[in-house]
């Protein structure tokens, strides 16, 4: 039922559009043998809701992974640049907060590790239609300039975070774990106080040693609420490691892995001496800084599937 929800979803929009569109069709032919202008404003109004739909739509068939309709958990973590970096960390988390706000997709924090300024370290689970689809091509280095408000002097400096995407797996897809291969250790929470803070090790950490990856949860009071939670997460973490593997792509895979430092940004974000924020995949950029900052980071998201899309086109015809 699941299955055929989600391939109705998909079929009936194009349906109903293309019935629209030929009903608009025969509407213009008919105004046109009548030499009758009235219906021409609206003509073009519905012509353009109708183009509008079509790009919605289109966007979609960009999404076509196993895992694209799906939720995603995300994690930012600050990079080389000090408390600069934290603060940097903490503000790309808040664009990525009022971005999800924005679609109307219901975020659950999960870990966040404070900083003097900003975040050491944050993970969210984002959950709504084609998140871990508009997200995926998020993960990588995110490199900021600016003018820093912690320099005495006003100096220039420049900041790295790097941002880790990997789908909410479902229940019905397994992920082999071995026991021996887990090493589970367990604290105290921390935060600002009230429910995030208990005087029992309620947070839970895990690491996988085969593959180094760690996740981590505090966000409950209960310890086995907290080992569910990252143990979900490490579960998607090692679906995304063993899907990347699988499909050879260690290349896409050491670059995500990059030093989040220098040379391994995927986007800038320029506060001075200019604004822009410009992405060096797609070379898609913005001079309107405040508004991406504020989470409209849609034009990135779609450039870069649209990109996407493209080399996977052109790959395929060259194989064949």
């Amino acid at each position: 039922m699941s299955a055929l929800k989600a391939l109705k979803s998909r079929w009936v929009p194009w349906n109903d559009l293309r019935a629209e569109i030929d009903d608009l069709s025969t509407l213009v032919k008919l105004a046109v043998e009548a030499k009758d202008e009235s219906e021409s404003a609206g003509i073009k109004k519905t012509l353009d809701d109708l183009s509008a739909r079509f790009e919605k739509q289109n966007l979609f068939e960009l999404m076509s992974g196993d895992m694209d309709s799906s939720g995603c958990f995300l994690t930012v973590h600050s990079g080389a640049g000090g408390t600069e970096a934290c603060d940097w960390a903490g503000m790309l988390y808040r664009m990525y907060l009022r971005w999800a706000e924005r679609k109307g997709f219901s975020v659950e924090e999960i870990d966040r590790l404070e900083a003097e300024a900003g975040v050491k370290s944050a993970t969210c689970r984002v959950d709504g239609e084609w998140a871990y689809g508009y997200l995926k091509g998020e993960s990588g280095v995110h490199r900021l300039v600016r003018i820093s408000p912690f320099d005495a002097n006003a100096r220039r400096h420049t900041s790295f975070a790097s941002v880790y995407i990997f789908p909410v797996i479902d229940d019905s897809i397994e992920v082999d774990i071995r026991p021996e291969d887990l090493r589970v250790d367990t604290y105290r929470s921390g935060g600002a106080g009230g429910q995030h803070v208990n005087k029992t090790d309620s947070a839970v950490r895990f690491t996988h040693l085969p593959t180094g990856i760690v996740v981590a949860c505090q966000n409950e009071r209960s310890q086995i609420k907290n080992r569910a939670i990252a143990m979900s997460i490490l579960k998607a973490r090692l679906y995304e490691h063993y899907r990347l593997e699988k499909e050879k792509e260690n290349e896409k895979y050491a670059q995500e892995k990059k030093d989040i430092s220098w040379g391994s940004q995927i986007r800038s974000y320029v506060f001075q001496p200019y604004t822009m924020v410009k992405d060096y995949r797609t070379k898609f950029e913005i001079g309107n800084i405040q508004a991406v900052m504020d989470g409209d980071i849609d034009p990135f998201i779609e450039d870069f599937l649209k990109n996407s899309w493209k080399n996977r086109t052109i790959e395929k015809a060259a194989d064949e």
